[in-house]
């Protein structure tokens, strides 16, 4: 199973014949050593806001995502870029993110970002599983966004 990463650079990015990128996230793929074509969180989220929100929760049992919601700006932002992120996170593209990406969550957002521990996976986990389901859909992850 191919796995995407994704590199923070400080450097703004150019693609060929165009102007520069405001957003320094790439995703690579495990199985190519070539960045793809389609930025991350590019026009979805600011660099900025992610930063001050990774930093926000760097100790162990610090994250607490309705506020890390709120300072990555995902809060604000349309059903469709949700919808986007959440297909970001959902790493194997089953349609629900499963409790070992929710592990990595912080890591979609920036490579050297910690782990979640144990009971904050769990407690995201439960926070938006409604169904009791195991994992969270996209509508879940609509409504957890939102709240």
């Amino acid at each position: 199973m191919a796995r995407t990463v994704f590199i923070l650079s400080t450097a703004p990015l150019r693609r060929r014949g165009s102007q520069p990128q405001q957003s320094s996230f790439l995703r690579f793929s495990s199985t190519s050593h070539h960045p793809s074509s389609k930025m991350s969180f590019s026009g979805i989220l600011n660099e900025a806001d992610i930063t001050a929100a990774l930093a926000s929760c760097q100790a162990a049992d610090s994250f607490d995502y309705k506020t890390f919601f709120c300072q990555t700006g995902l809060k604000s932002k349309s059903h469709d870029q949700v919808k986007k992120v959440f297909e970001i996170i959902d790493q194997d593209r089953s349609g629900f993110v499963e409790e070992d990406e929710l592990k990595l969550f912080l890591q979609n957002f920036c490579t050297s970002a910690r782990a979640l521990t144990d009971a904050e996976t769990k407690s995201f986990l439960a926070a938006g599983d409604s169904d009791g389901d195991g994992k969270i859909g996209v509508d879940e992850f609509q409504a957890l966004v939102k709240c």
